[in-house]
């Protein structure tokens, strides 16, 4: 699996825990503005860090927490540099020696781990990339050596919660100096919206400013961070692919990738209607590379796997932060086990009826009509040709072509979606200039709801509470229009969720802990699998008069723009008080 992005569209926190959801191995790097820094991952768990700041190494935190003496420290170094290709991790040394218990060396290196994460948290900007060919390819990288066997496993949850606390323990105590940025390269929250200004640790918060003159001595564990040229990163990639490159189309491939390195464009397509986030699914390194390359430097999170379970848990984190994704399956491989027609169909079909806002698009052979025309019949919004080593010649410049192709298509999925729903406001709107009865104004804010939710319903609000009325999708399909009234009633107490609805006007559309809802509601019409729920108030001369309910049924939430509802509802309101106000001017007097 690979796995890129910027830490404005997904952070550390969230990257952390779907590593862990999903046991991966490998090195993610984060770069910022402070430099880079490190999380080892061995099947979901953090086994190594390094931080960013040279000072806050494993031997400075031994020396910090009196777990060792400088002496030894100084001892254990000559030691290391003596032992020349036999030598082994610090922590392994001292263990060895007897210096240090391993109750010690483990707490150390947690609070390693832990102050990397939050120096990660602190970052206002910064990008990522797991590289899962970059674990335990050195004994750097794993503290305790296997004659020991021992490894670091820390409880990734618990990890987190740890430097959560401490980070938020530190900036209640003002103890990070505020980052500074240049005109074009402004902060941006890398973690919560309320931590507007970022900020930084340092060496001085972590007690260990004394200790700098350490630095030279201590070993550079994760010393080298790879800072090389672009053309040279691609052309080991294609290098290592299973069907190496003649050295001509190496070279013009190699220079094509070369234009897409580097920072994500500032003002992409792509994020105009949201954040968009591309999954593939593919056993081709070659395209994995290319396309990871293509898609991350228009400013999306990029997501790639080989298996299908990673599938759904990154759908699922990427649909809660409002990503727009889309789901990129490869052509199948008739001699690969788990990666056939079959398999590919199967997630097809899965996927496109759990997910119904799920955008994919599969990669076909030019030549492959029975699958083009089968990945059609499962809901794929496209099928899109994709070049093939041996079969389609020559295969580079297909390929840049191909990548182009790709770029230029999914850059328009974010507005093109976005765009959908602002045709189907126009077009409500449109219709509630016209109308002038309330039922026929609720009509039309049923439908467009039902648009978006699997589940519609208009509840009436009444002196003895509400009255479960028409609706869409609750007791038929949603292909099957609108059904007759449930005829459930529902109690208004104060306070509650629809009593502050009422009130306040407002449309609401987060977590149903509503108490009518799951003791009246949901026995009637069944709950629904996730607890989020829309209400929109339907008001009439400053009084609501009705709701329109909204849930997604059994399937998943997708990209919501509440914006949209509240635009509606709006408008819904202005339509009844001018059918209010023109029926008491038809009104004969007296």
């Amino acid at each position: 699996m690979s796995f890129t992005g910027d830490l404005e569209h997904l952070p550390i926190v969230d990257i952390i825990q779907l590593l862990h959801a999903t046991r991966k191995s490998g090195t993610l790097s984060v770069r910022g503005r402070k430099g880079e820094s490190q999380l080892v991952f061995k099947d979901g768990y953090i086994v190594s860090a390094n931080h960013a700041n040279n000072s806050v190494r494993i031997g400075n935190i031994l020396i910090e927490t009196n777990a060792i003496t400088t002496e030894i420290l100084n001892q254990a170094l000559l030691e290391q540099e003596n032992a020349n290709q036999s030598r082994k991790p610090l922590i392994a040394t001292l263990m060895e020696q007897g210096r240090v218990k391993k109750d010690e060396a483990f707490k150390c290196l947690e609070t390693l781990i832990e102050l990397t994460v939050v120096e990660i948290l602190t970052w206002s900007k910064g990008t990522f990339a797991l590289d899962v060919d970059r674990v335990t390819v050195s004994d750097d990288y794993r503290y305790f050596p296997e004659n020991l066997h021992q490894e670091i496993n820390l409880d990734t949850q618990n990890v987190l919660m740890d430097a959560l606390r401490i980070y938020d323990e530190k900036m209640r105590d003002g103890a990070f100096p505020q980052e500074e940025s240049g005109d074009d390269d402004s902060p941006r929250p890398a973690f919560t919206q309320g931590a507007a200004d970022m900020k930084s640790i340092s060496a001085d918060d972590l007690g260990l400013a004394d200790l700098d003159r350490l630095e030279r001595k201590i070993p550079a564990v994760f010393a080298g961070l790879d800072d090389r040229a672009p053309d040279k990163v691609h052309r080991e990639k294609l290098q290592k692919a299973a069907q190496p490159l003649e050295s001509e189309e190496e070279e013009q491939l190699t220079l094509f990738l070369s234009k897409y390195s580097g920072e994500p464009a500032r003002r992409s397509p792509m994020s105009q209607e949201g954040v968009q986030s591309v999954i593939l699914l593919s056993r081709d390194d070659l395209l994995t590379h290319c396309l990871t390359t293509i898609c991350t430097r228009e400013g999306a999170v990029v997501f790639a796997t080989q298996e299908e379970q990673d599938l759904a848990p990154i759908i699922d984190q990427f649909l809660a932060k409002q990503f727009v994704p889309i789901l990129v399956l490869d052509r199948p491989n008739a001699h690969e086990s788990g990666f056939n027609s079959d398999t590919l169909s199967g997630i097809r079909k899965q996927y496109r009826a759990k997910y119904c806002r799920l955008a994919v698009i599969q990669l076909a052979s030019p030549d492959d009509y029975d699958l083009s025309l089968q990945a059609f019949l499962e809901g794929a919004n496209t099928v899109f040709p994709r070049p093939v080593r041996g079969v389609h010649a020559p295969f580079a410049s297909r390929m840049i072509a191909f990548l182009e192709a790709f770029r230029a298509h999914i850059t328009g999925y974010a507005g093109d979606m976005g765009r959908n729903r602002t045709v189907l406001l126009a077009k409500a709107v449109s219709a509630l200039r016209t109308l002038r009865e309330p039922p026929e104004i609720a009509l039309v804010l049923l439908q467009f709801v039902a648009e978006i939710f699997e589940r519609a319903l208009t509840l009436i609000v009444s002196p003895d509470g509400l009255i479960a009325e028409k609706n869409i999708g609750v007791k038929a399909a949603k292909e099957a229009g609108i059904s007759p009234p449930l005829g459930v009633r529902l109690p208004l107490v104060k306070p509650s969720l629809f009593s502050r609805v009422i009130e306040g006007g407002s449309v609401y559309f987060g977590k149903d802990d509503e108490e009518a809802l799951s003791r009246h509601l949901y026995p009637a019409i069944g709950s629904p699998l996730h607890p989020l729920a829309l209400l929109m108030p339907m008001r009439m001369h400053g009084r609501t008069i009705a709701f329109i309910y909204g849930d997604f049924g059994q399937k998943e939430p997708p990209q919501l723009l509440v914006e949209h509802l509240e635009i509606l509802a709006n408008q819904a309101e202005f339509a009844l008080d001018n059918a209010y106000y023109r029926k008491k001017l038809e009104k004969p007097s007296a």
